[in-house]
């Protein structure tokens, strides 16, 4: 009966932990300025490891960055990462105090352009996904 028990709680504790470990996807956008393209693609070289490891302690996987010519002269960056913590403010209210992570978004703000009425990346609303 104990064994039985015991089962049956694993069972329970794997089903609720897949459950709670469903990332939530985030997608964002932003503007570029065309001067800094080339210098924006060189700080995210593979070379660089830039805050990446701030990335995976913040719980933010699978993070994703492009790029896409809209018209003449405007320049969009699409951003999609998933997230697979518990407190996303949290998260992300203590990243932004992270030294490593202030220097680097005060080199890539500097080249980015937000939307009207943004500081940053705009957050989009997710409208299809298939799992």
């Amino acid at each position: 009966m104990k064994v039985l028990i015991f089962a049956l709680l694993g069972v329970l504790s794997i089903a609720h932990y897949s459950q709670q470990s469903q990332p939530t996807r985030i997608g964002m956008i932003i503007g570029i300025k065309p001067d800094k393209i080339s210098a924006y693609e060189a700080l995210h070289a593979a070379s660089n490891q830039g805050v990446r490891d701030l990335l995976d302690k913040y719980h933010m996987h699978n993070f994703s960055i492009y790029i896409h010519k809209m018209d003449e002269s405007h320049y969009y960056l699409f951003a999609y990462y998933e997230y697979t913590g518990n407190n996303y403010k949290e998260d992300m209210a203590t990243m932004a105090r992270e030294p490593r992570n202030i220097k680097w978004l005060s080199m890539t703000d500097a080249m980015q352009i937000p939307f009207a009425g943004q500081t940053s990346w705009t957050k989009m609303q997710e409208v299809f996904h298939n799992p």
